[in-house]
């Protein structure tokens, strides 16, 4: 009567592998005439074999067994005097092994054979298979930093590499999750060669990817038609390049946006095409940033300061920073050099980089100045002082050239106020 493919399984996991795979290479080892597979099983040595096969049906069964070359060499030297040696076993022994074994019958098809599943991973092991197995650590289920990832993560590993600075981008709450979903080869690789051959070298592209790890999102071909637009806008090659290093954001917005922005300045600061070009060339964030701070500077520079518009247009084209400078800070500045300096609008005009100066510099220059009687900052008149050189220059030359005494009597006086 043929056994089920249950009753074969069950019978099958019940006797060590390994016995099995020692008893197949003893019988192809030492072939006896007439002796069938049951018959010689009572000279079964104890060894272990990585890829060897059941002779009795079923289909490749591999083993585990981890055993060292000499512990191998050793068992086969003792498998071929044990097999030389021991004499055959009696009939009734033969009886005793035939019954202890399952018995498999032909009625069993091949197909009934592969359908049966894999041995069972509660396999009894020996202790030297089980300390021999090696683990590999659990990724964390969940972590503060980014750190605990870069030992599994190809893609982190070599943005390290980059000079990428992780501890800044996990400190977006979406950022950590979105760089272990890519695969390097597949979502990065043509993203750095796309920005190399914009201009970008090796070491920018960490800080770029630092700031705009977002860039990985964009599909490469967008990216590639709003570089062709700012080229049909004659932006130069290393204009492009300089303007996505200074506004690593610029390449994420749509070709509508940057048209609009440019558009933008143009109308309302009244610029050609040239200057409109050079203004975003120089500052690029106009193009990437709010356009509030912008709009509500020029209503100060127009309404509170008392400038008109070829004065504004001259001032932003030689200091654009002026368009998107604090409020609170513009106002203090001019009232300090228009009040207090008493110098007219029109020289301010002139010397724009006025306003991109820290205040308290421009203060202790002109007390300094103040106090030996030098302050004179009216061009028609003798020892004149141009704010150009008294916000720009370093304190060595300003006590050498300007204040006409040293370095230390400056500090003195500094220490004074």
């Amino acid at each position: 009567m043929a056994l089920s493919a249950q009753q074969i399984l069950r019978s099958f996991n019940s006797i060590k592998l390994s016995s099995f795979i020692n008893a197949t290479q003893l019988t192809k080892r030492f072939p006896r005439p007439g002796k069938t597979w049951l018959q010689s099983s009572s000279a079964w040595p104890q060894m272990s074999c990585d890829n060897c096969f059941l002779q009795w049906g079923f289909k490749t069964y591999r083993t585990s067994s981890l055993w060292n070359s000499s512990q191998s060499t050793n068992s086969s030297r003792q498998e071929n005097n044990s097999a030389q040696s021991t004499p055959l076993p009696l009939a009734n022994e033969q009886s005793e092994k035939t019954q202890k074994m399952p018995c498999f019958d032909s009625d069993l098809t091949l197909e009934e054979l592969d359908d049966l599943p894999p041995l069972s991973p509660l396999q009894p092991l020996s202790e030297e298979e089980a300390i021999q197995i090696v683990a590999d650590p659990l990724l964390p289920p969940d972590s503060f930093t980014l750190r605990d990832y870069v030992d599994h993560s190809e893609t982190l590993q070599k943005l390290v590499l980059l000079g990428v600075d992780l501890s800044k981008i996990e400190k977006h709450p979406d950022a950590a999750n979105f760089l272990l979903r890519l695969d390097f080869e597949k979502d990065i690789k043509q993203i750095l060669l796309f920005l190399k051959d914009l201009g970008l070298e090796d070491n920018q592209l960490g800080p770029f990817l630092t700031k705009n790890y977002a860039i990985f999102s964009e599909d490469l071909e967008n990216l590639k038609i709003r570089v062709t637009y700012l080229q049909s806008k004659n932006f130069s090659k290393a204009d492009i390049a300089q303007m996505v290093r200074n506004a690593p954001f610029l390449l994420n917005f749509s070709v509508e946006r940057l048209d609009n922005r440019l558009g933008f300045f143009q109308k309302e600061l009244e610029l050609n095409v040239k200057k409109t070009r050079d203004l975003v060339v120089r500052l690029p964030r106009l193009l990437t940033g709010s356009l509030e701070p912008v709009k509500e500077n020029m209503k100060v520079y127009r309404l509170e300061l008392g400038f008109n518009h070829n004065e504004i247009q001259h001032m932003i084209t030689r200091i654009p920073k002026m368009l998107t400078a604090n409020k609170r800070k513009l106002t203090e500045t001019f009232d300090y050099v228009h009040n207090v300096m008493s110098i007219p609008h029109h020289i301010i005009v002139k010397f724009p980089q006025v306003f991109n100066t820290r205040l308290f510099k421009i203060k202790e220059r002109h007390l300094f100045l103040t106090y030996l009687g030098r302050a004179q900052y009216d061009p028609a008149k003798p020892n004149y002082i141009s704010l150009e050189k008294l916000v720009s220059i370093p304190d060595e030359i300003f006590c050498e050239e300007i204040a006409k005494t040293s370095v230390q009597d400056f500090e003195k006086f500094l220490k004074s106020l």
